[in-house]
């Protein structure tokens, strides 16, 4: 079973001045949502910001995490959306 605490650690770490929000929804370490803000996910297309936290989470996905339903900000849309983390 996956801890939510540990995509969270892996995002951060991987994607610079990444601020990641994992929740385990469905309580079974295996069914993930997570929104991520960083400001290198500027100038690039959602598709390109996903795959971003897609590679930081490398071989995981698929695995040891089936799902995850992803959103990426940059920290000028996450504030715009009046979100805090």
């Amino acid at each position: 079973m996956f801890k939510a605490s540990e995509i969270k650690r892996i995002v951060e770490e991987a994607i610079p001045g990444a601020t990641a929000i994992v929740i385990d929804e469905a309580n079974d370490g295996e069914h993930f949502v997570a929104e991520v803000v960083s400001p290198t996910f500027e100038g690039k297309g959602l598709i390109a910001q996903h795959q971003q936290v897609y590679r930081a989470l490398g071989s995981l996905m698929g695995g040891a995490i089936h799902a995850l339903a992803l959103k990426t900000y940059t920290p000028d849309q996450w504030n715009k959306a009046g979100k805090s983390a």
